[in-house]
């Protein structure tokens, strides 16, 4: 008997079925996407960057069970205008289902015009939801020396978010930037041991936005 003409007729008659049987099987989900739009205070500047408050949060988020894998576009020096130009290429790449904007503090620093950034945290916004997803935006504070412009530049944030009804974290550098030990030597930048308190600014208002609340 030939035993291999037998084992290849089988395996043609049998192809089809396990075909079948392979496509029933659902596919492992990929995890969903959380996009963190930021600058300087979410890439880690002058910190290890497994230290940084968003690393702690990819941390956080495995340990609490949620299935999720952090996108972390933060570029130092970033503005909300250099933001809004790259938000809508990371949409589309990523597809998050949550996305967090940090931006602003660089057009703080350099006096742009607030009605600007307004704008362009609006755009930011727009963009975000109509793909689909939720959004969480975080506030800073400027420097006591800007006077009248750094307290205007406060509100941006407060007015943007409830004008869009979108989550707020009113100011990312609570209990840190009136900290010297938490600052790093050029009064702008967070140390390593203000991360965690930084993260846990953040995850109160995160947190519902997770599983769609």
């Amino acid at each position: 008997m030939d035993f291999g003409g037998v084992l290849g007729i089988m395996g043609k008659r049998l192809l089809p079925i396990l075909l079948l049987v392979l496509a029933m099987v659902p596919a492992a989900a990929e995890p969903k996407r959380l996009l963190v739009l930021g600058d300087s205070l979410s890439a880690g500047y002058g910190v290890d960057q497994d230290q940084g408050w968003v690393s702690l949060l990819q941390q956080r988020l495995a340990e609490r069970g949620y299935d999720y894998h952090i996108v972390n576009a933060s570029i130092s020096g970033d503005t909300t205008s250099g933001g809004r130009a790259r938000l809508p290429a990371a949409l589309q790449r990523h597809r998050p289902a949550v996305v967090v904007l940090e931006l602003g503090g660089n057009d703080g620093l350099r006096g742009l015009p607030l009605e600007e950034m307004a704008a362009n945290l609006e755009a930011m916004i727009a963009a975000a939801r109509d793909a689909g997803a939720r959004i969480l935006l975080l506030g800073v504070p400027m420097p006591p020396n800007y006077g009248t412009y750094g307290e205007r530049f406060g509100t941006v944030f407060q007015d943007t978010a409830a004008a869009n009804q979108v989550a707020l974290v009113p100011d990312l550098l609570a209990g840190v930037a009136d900290r010297r030990t938490l600052m790093q030597a050029d009064g702008i930048h967070p140390t390593a041991d203000a991360q965690a308190r930084m993260l846990e600014n953040v995850w109160p208002r995160l947190e519902p936005l997770l599983s769609g609340g």
